[in-house]
């Protein structure tokens, strides 16, 4: 019994690698673009932490150049940027049940929930705060 357990451990540790599919896009994609369905390819292969599921990255935005037929790792693609460098946006500071607003203007880029500095335009003093879905930014 003890030989047959050996080899069967034997046998496992030997076993070939098991082949998956990653992601890999069809045509070079420049950083900031939108990543659609057509652009990118399955490929056979075992590369670690490579992306495999397309839901995960159509509709992303690039944050690196992808070259054709390289894997796409996930520090790669992110949320599309909804403020750009330079952007007019609201600043937004609440506290219980104050709320105060003041206009700024975005030094950074960045999608919703990611951290951006803003310049409030009103004492030209230099703020960071967190981009909402609205393209607000709220600040502490």
């Amino acid at each position: 019994m003890k030989r047959v357990l050996a080899c069967l451990t034997a046998a496992a540790l030997c076993a070939p690698p098991a082949w998956a599919e990653y992601l890999t896009p069809l045509r070079t994609i420049r950083a900031k673009e939108i990543v659609n369905a057509e652009d990118l390819a399955l490929k056979k292969g075992e590369i670690l932490g490579a992306l495999t599921d397309p839901s995960e990255v159509i509709g992303m935005e690039a944050r690196v150049a992808l070259y054709a037929g390289r894997p796409m790792r996930p520090g790669d693609i992110g949320p599309p940027a909804i403020i750009e460098r330079n952007d007019l946006v609201t600043l937004v500071f609440r506290q219980g049940g104050l709320t105060i607003a003041a206009e700024g203007r975005s030094l950074g880029r960045g999608a919703a929930g990611e951290a951006v500095r803003v310049m409030n335009l009103s004492s030209r003093t230099t703020v960071t705060g967190r981009i909402n879905g609205d393209g607000s930014v709220e600040v502490n």
